[in-house]
């Protein structure tokens, strides 16, 4: 096929030449239009639905603060619950005081059982802050009582008889023979002996934080006061303020009052002047009367 045979394929005449280009301007205009042009769908959305959604959104992110802020809560004593730590554990005013009042007479509550019996908690409450109480060792490790056999010979019978000790002279062996004391506490009774200069009455172990009134029982079965121990007494009328506030039973609070008052009143005759003193402990005045000398 030769280059005219060829050529002949291309001439047009006028008509066709002008549908050719226009048929070209067509096909251009279509593809700036496809590559231009937004063909996006825009749909139509329901005001209600959009709504719905922000708040959800909303809520979802209030949920997810509400799960990060929650704070963590920690194994604790129940016996030592203050208000503010009652009142987060959803505990009433009135349950919170039976508690305190409780913990005022030196009393323990070993179990959750008793410390519904105290706070009268209702089960749904002591159910949900049960996991989270923590009592001492020695009430967790407490075993049962060993339970002989009743022998009618006499002889199996009888009781072993129990050796009293002077509560000054106890070591801390001789402490920890006793059930429910171990090495912490008895190096506690120890220390409280060596802060007061030593042990008036039995009624003061009760002043020993983690002894139970079922210990304090046992303490006194095996411990008694022989003989006052010797000790330098605190002269309440010329002793200073320092002096008074590092007594055991007296606070810096109470010991300024006490000084106030000698020096407005005169000297203290006796130990019924101190409990005219405000925040004075009336009920440990026959053991803090020991501590002082009034000449």
């Amino acid at each position: 096929m030769s280059f005219k045979t060829i050529q002949t394929y291309f001439k047009f005449s006028k008509q066709q030449g002008t549908g050719i280009f226009c048929l070209f301007v067509i096909i251009i205009s279509l593809q700036l239009v496809y590559y231009f042009g937004d063909f996006t769908r825009v749909t139509k959305e329901d005001p209600a639905e959009q709504k719905w959604l922000s708040l959800q959104s909303g809520l979802d992110s209030m949920k997810r603060n509400v799960e990060i802020r929650t704070p963590k809560v920690y194994l604790f004593n129940p016996n030592f619950i203050t208000d503010y730590k009652g009142y987060k554990l959803g505990m009433s005013v009135k349950e919170i005081d039976r508690l305190l009042a409780f913990r005022k007479e030196n009393k323990f509550v070993n179990s959750p059982e008793e410390f519904q019996d105290v706070t009268k908690v209702s089960d749904s409450l002591l159910q949900e802050i049960a996991p989270f109480f923590k009592f001492p060792d020695w009430v967790n490790n407490k075993k049962a009582p060993n339970k002989f056999k009743n022998y009618s010979n006499p002889a199996f019978a009888k009781k072993e008889k129990i050796v009293v000790l002077d509560i000054n002279r106890a070591t801390k062996e001789d402490l920890i023979k006793i059930y429910g004391i171990g090495e912490a506490i008895s190096l506690r009774i120890l220390k409280q002996k060596e802060t007061l200069g030593g042990f008036v009455s039995m009624e003061q172990m009760q002043d020993v934080w983690g002894l139970s009134p079922e210990v304090i029982e046992n303490l006194n079965a095996h411990f008694k006061i022989t003989t006052l121990p010797e000790f330098k007494k605190i002269d309440i009328n010329n002793a200073s303020l320092k002096e008074l506030s590092q007594f055991y039973y007296f606070r810096y609070t109470l010991a300024k009052e006490i000084v106030t008052y000698r020096s407005m009143k005169g000297d203290f005759n006796n130990i019924e002047d101190l409990t005219k003193i405000k925040g004075f402990p009336v009920d440990k005045a026959k053991i803090i009367d020991l501590y002082l000398d009034f000449d």
